[in-house]
């Protein structure tokens, strides 16, 4: 049975993704307009030059291995993580947006819609290891949401197509479709040590397309940690 948050929560699932604006607008307030007394959450720019990684730190060891929430200190501080716009090449899909305002846009025929988004900065809103910081994130954006509404999935992690698949955890929000309506979720990790978040919302008008689209995301979208 669906507790006394869970409709808002739909609610904004449902506005987000009809918005398309990469999942991130939640009761009215988003990222780009934080509560005053949190700093500034600053954009991403279209390019950022290549980061010097702290003495002894090997970035090509990490990008090598797994990144679950506990992991999250193997990245060097305050150096931001990235995502891949893999998605553009996967069978029907398109890219609509091309980092603008940090935000990309893919669209596929059958109605699907994926966002992505990096922020930067973000420190202030750590807490403990990253699923804590993750799940602080969300209650951020909106105190509906609670850690029971979200679920442990995992991306990509670097965008190595010739060795094993790594996988990074992020945590799941998701709507199923509700009659005449998109089914939709928001996937997002903040990295406390980098101090950067990552988002990827996704709907779709139908169950079948929504599960599709999600396994294309899984295979084709990757995030990309900081290299030497």
């Amino acid at each position: 049975m669906p507790t006394a948050g869970q409709p808002a929560v739909a609610g904004w699932l449902r506005a987000a993704v009809t918005a398309g604006v990469g999942g991130i607008l939640l009761s009215g307030c988003s990222v780009d307009m934080p509560h005053p007394s949190v700093p500034a959450l600053v954009e991403s720019a279209p390019a950022l030059a290549t980061p010097t990684i702290k003495p002894g730190h090997d970035a090509e060891a990490v990008a090598a291995r797994d990144l679950p929430f506990a992991a999250g200190s193997t990245l060097a501080r305050g150096v931001p993580v990235g995502i891949s716009d893999g998605l553009k090449d996967a069978p029907g899909w398109k890219q609509v947006k091309d980092k603008v305002a940090g935000e990309s846009q893919y669209v596929k025929a059958d109605g699907c819609l994926v966002s992505t988004k990096v922020r930067n900065n973000q420190g202030t809103l750590a807490r403990g290891d990253d699923r804590e910081s993750t799940v602080a994130l969300f209650e951020y954006l909106d105190p509906t949401i609670l850690p029971g509404y979200l679920k442990t999935e995992g991306l990509r992690w670097g965008d190595n197509r010739n060795g094993p698949v790594r996988r990074v955890e992020v945590l799941v929000l998701e709507q199923a479709a509700p009659p005449a309506g998109r089914a939709a979720a928001v996937l997002a990790r903040l990295f406390g040590t980098a101090g950067s978040s990552v988002y990827v919302s996704v709907s779709c008008p139908d169950v079948a397309s929504f599960a599709a689209a999600r396994a294309d995301v899984s295979a084709h979208l990757a995030v990309l940690p900081p290299s030497n």
